[in-house]
């Protein structure tokens, strides 16, 4: 016996609406989400027993209602108390084309709950909840799935759709499932059909991993198991890309790269921020190493011949910028990302313990749009991804990095120019293309320390002004011909 599904007021008020003309059941995610303990955000109501006519009458008291669809037996309900409902038919679906839209879609009042459940894409999501007897409705047995962790198909007609494939790559990184074997071996037959999705529908799913995932690795193991991973050659060739043991004695770059997103999502900040951070952060780790299958080799150092990738934050940069591109990602996005990949292992260079106050504002400005706090979050990711090897020597060098940028006001934020245009106009200038390369130059000077305040900047530009006025004299003179002498 499970306790009743929580049910806003304005739902109970639809849910008794249309109790008189058929037979209305909670599904899909909300009630996942209800049965592992989330809180279930989205309820969307199937009415069987009932035609679309019927049940269009029966929602228009209660609010603005919107026909999505009359094809797909569809109404959306806005109720006065501001909330949004989907309210739909059982509806039978035929294969027609390819892509996950080639489908022919037709409402049907008289299907069956296991006949209903079957057309779903994996048991959990094929769990439904009737509110008025206060029971689950479940002929596929995803409660059972659901206690198992278990990521099961729901019908062998899971194959039509190949979106599916990627849906459960995001379902297991976002609640810590596991691939079902017999699925894997179905996912694997449509391998090829990756090509009929649209590149908006595929960054959907990855977006939804990179923004709600409690534990990413699940789903990059889902690529893997499936043969899906060859879609995404960035990941795809991390996989057997050796290391260094000493230093990794998780294993290779794949295993690595795992561990480290998911050590990332544990962070609080990363768990405390907005979807648009949590999203460029947690895809920054992702690729933060693609540069090592390029880079690395064997070699000797320190005496002792190694495992070493010598440049592969560098490398990694432009296969970071491919790989976004390949998931339809936003433009945007690489802006955050990319320096991210190139900065992440700056704490290490020269093997330094303290940050000086140039270095310090020079990686402020090189990682904006992103910061040296997002930075610091994807260095820590990287450290602690290398179980059972621990290295508080590295995060203590993390936090001098951020210690040293918030004593510059500079953890959250770039350094922004304080010489600017209307103080050379001030200075008596007058404005031209030569502005930008003396500003560029001046901005050269306030990272390099020279001026820390706007006063500082005037009185830097008043001396270079001077300075630069006195050469051109001197050059002025050396190249204008003497008068002659008498004769």
């Amino acid at each position: 016996m499970v306790p009743p599904l929580p049910l806003p007021d304005s739902l109970r008020d639809a849910l008794l609406a249309v109790r008189p003309i058929g037979r209305p059941r909670l599904v899909g995610g909300c009630v996942r989400d209800w049965l592992m303990g989330l809180a279930p955000k989205d309820f969307d109501v199937e009415v069987g027993g009932t035609d679309f006519p019927s049940l269009h009458q029966a929602l228009a008291p209660l609010g603005a209602t919107d026909v999505v669809g009359r094809s797909f037996g569809v109404i959306k309900v806005r109720t006065r108390d501001g909330r949004e409902y989907d309210f739909s038919l059982p509806r039978r679906e035929s294969k027609t084309g390819a892509g996950h839209r080639g489908f022919a879609i037709a409402p049907d009042p008289t299907l069956s709950d296991a006949d209903a459940a079957a057309r779903r894409d994996f048991t959990l999501n094929a769990i439904a909840w009737d509110p008025f007897s206060e029971t689950l409705v479940d002929p596929l047995n995803g409660v059972a799935d659901l206690r198992a962790r278990l990521l099961r198909h729901a019908s062998p007609a899971f194959v039509e759709d190949p979106l599916r494939v990627l849906r459960g790559m995001q379902f297991a990184a976002r609640f810590d499932l596991t691939l079902a074997p017999e699925t894997a071996a179905l996912c694997r037959s449509i391998v090829d059909t990756y090509a009929e999705l649209p590149v908006e529908r595929v960054w959907h799913e990855w977006d939804k991993w990179a923004t709600q995932s409690v534990r990413p690795s699940r789903g990059l193991a889902v690529l893997e198991q499936t043969g899906w991973l060859r879609h995404f050659p960035e990941i795809a060739a991390l996989r057997g890309c050796p290391q260094e043991p000493e230093w990794h004695p998780e294993g290779d770059v794949f295993t690595h790269t795992g561990l480290c997103c998911d050590a990332l999502v544990r962070l609080k900040p990363w768990q405390e921020s907005d979807a648009p951070r949590r999203r460029f952060l947690l895809l920054a780790v992702l690729a933060h190493d693609f540069g090592k299958p390029s880079t690395t080799s064997r070699a000797m150092k320190r005496d002792v011949l190694r495992w070493i990738s010598p440049g592969h934050e560098a490398a990694g940069g432009p296969l970071a910028d491919t790989f976004l591109a390949r998931i339809g990602a936003p433009l945007d996005l690489v802006t955050f990302v990319r320096p991210l990949v190139v900065d992440h292992l700056v704490h290490h260079s020269g093997h330094r313990s303290e940050y000086g106050d140039t270095q310090v504002r020079r990686l402020a400005r090189r990682l904006a749009p992103a910061t040296i706090d997002d930075l610091a979050l994807v260095m820590t990711a990287d450290s602690l991804g290398r179980p059972p090897l621990s290295s508080p020597e590295t995060i203590n060098l993390i936090e001098k990095m951020r210690a040293k940028s918030r004593q510059l006001d500079l953890a959250a934020k770039a350094p922004q120019p304080l010489l600017k245009g209307r103080h050379l106009l001030e200075l008596g200038q007058t404005a031209g293309p030569h502005f930008k390369a003396f500003l560029d130059l001046a901005f050269e000077a306030q990272l390099d320390g020279m001026f820390r305040d706007e006063a500082g900047a005037v009185a830097w530009a008043r001396t270079e002004l001077r300075r630069a006025a006195s050469a051109a004299a001197r050059a002025s003179a050396a190249v204008t011909p003497s008068p002659p002498s008498s004769p």
